[in-house]
């Protein structure tokens, strides 16, 4: 596509057309004179091609990822192993450049590939549909909210658990910023909530009850016992989990959440400097018609072939907008694609053996560091591969010496506690790293 410039010329007869002088009169009355920059752009001096090149190549060089240190990070993105498998179907050229599929006839590819996706995120979740995902972890928790809004026709209150991520509890208060509803965020200063005081904080107003399993912290929530306390006040129960941990744990199905939710960054996605990542969001049959985003459903044409179609598009684009459930505008295909292939290559006994390995390697990491001076476990709490340790030095100053180390640990955990830190194990650390980390933190 060529560059179309404008020169000074079509500029001022394009600001004549608009019956404007200037640029700066346009702006005017759009953006407030503090706001704008008074000045030039502070950037440096053109270079040459070769110049560009090797310029991108220094900077390049100074990022570090899990190859050349180890990643013990947590907090909601992981390092997890990806089978090779995993990238040589997914940079295919027809499923790395597939469009939107409007087009049924012309896109069965793409529209069975999501349909196996959302069989695979039954199959885990124990739930009865799926859509064909969502942008990230914290906007499925928001739309999944709204649609608990929708169904039970309560606009006023939502109650979420302070073990929580704190970026989706943002992201959800943002959502609703301006809607009038009330978000009351259930503190857990002990790594999990007490569920009578969960029971305090819902009434007959509350559209909701969301809930992490496992939580932020890495923490187990009561989640059958929560559930039960969001259906006896008429709200829905929503989960937020790992998908790894469902090697392991109860599938939110199977304990009474209504709504489950997920980041699916760690079923086959790098962590990729913090996205793209996969959305995932699954609900029972009464709630079908409330999910946003896209549903494919299996048929058969004229001549008795499988073929597949868009059962539901639920947003703006295509049905009246008063109708509309969401305004997203698109799903993570190639990243559902990717989460599709790592769950049929593992199947059901790869996942269990992914979570056990992840679950053994991060209590014995726990137990070892814990026997560091100046270190302990934050919370006595059962808890899955990651685990929240609290340091007499700060949380900052155990980060930055693991750092130095070539450890990577975190993030803090606490916005108001700053002697809070999370280690994340996954089943890609070894106990050798686990031990050398123990060293360096003892040191």
């Amino acid at each position: 596509m060529s560059y179309l410039f404008t020169t000074p010329e079509t500029q001022q007869q394009m600001l004549a057309a608009i019956g404007v002088s200037s640029i700066e009169d346009i702006l005017a009355d759009q953006v407030p004179a503090d706001l704008r920059l008074k000045r030039d752009l502070d950037l440096p001096a053109p270079l040459s091609e070769l110049e560009l090149e090797q310029l991108l190549r220094q900077k390049a060089r100074e990022n570090v990822g899990p190859g050349t240190r180890s990643c013990f990070l947590g907090g909601g993105v992981y390092d997890h192993f990806i089978p090779s498998a995993v990238d040589a179907i997914a940079s295919r050229s027809e499923f790395y450049t597939a469009y939107t599929p409007y087009q049924a006839e012309a896109s069965q590819g793409s529209l069975q590939a999501f349909f196996e996706y959302q069989s695979l995120i039954c199959q885990l979740t124990g739930m009865d549909v799926s859509n064909a995902s969502l942008y990230e972890g914290g906007t499925a928790v928001s739309e999944a909210v709204f649609m608990a809004i929708r169904h039970t026709k309560r606009h006023d209150r939502v109650v979420m658990l302070g073990s929580l991520n704190p970026e989706y509890i943002q992201v959800v208060k943002t959502y609703l910023f301006r809607k009038d509803c009330e978000v009351v965020v259930v503190p857990t200063p002990d790594g999990t909530v007490d569920v009578a005081a969960v029971e305090a904080a819902m009434n007959d107003k509350t559209a909701c009850l969301v809930m992490q399993q496992p939580n932020f912290f890495g923490c187990l929530e009561q989640t059958a016992e929560l559930c039960a306390v969001a259906h006896k006040h008429g709200a829905l129960a929503i989960t937020s989990f790992d998908p790894l941990s469902l090697g392991l744990l109860k599938r939110p199905g199977d304990y009474g959440a209504d709504i489950a939710v997920a980041e699916g960054q760690s079923l086959g996605i790098p962590m990729q400097y913090g996205g793209p990542f996969l959305g995932i969001i699954a609900c029972r049959n009464e709630f079908v018609r409330q999910m946003p985003g896209r549903l494919i459903g299996e048929t058969t044409d004229r001549k008795g072939n499988r073929c597949f179609v868009l059962t539901i598009q639920a947003r703006e684009q295509h049905i009246r907008r008063e109708k509309a459930t969401s305004n997203i505008c698109t799903n993570q295909g190639l990243m559902a694609l990717r989460a599709t292939v790592y769950m049929t290559l593992m199947g059901p006994q790869g996942m269990k053996e992914v979570a056990t390995l992840c679950a053994d390697k991060a209590h014995y990491a726990a137990e070892q560091l814990a026997k560091v001076p100046g270190l302990s476990l934050a919370f006595n709490r059962p808890f899955f591969k990651e685990f929240a340790l609290r340091s007499t030095s700060g949380a900052q100053a155990v980060m930055e010496k693991a750092r130095r180390a070539g450890f990577d640990i975190g993030p803090q955990a606490l916005a108001g506690n700053a002697d809070v830190v999370l280690v994340a194990v996954t089943e890609t650390r070894s106990r050798a790293e686990i031990d050398r980390l123990v060293a360096a933190l003892r040191a």
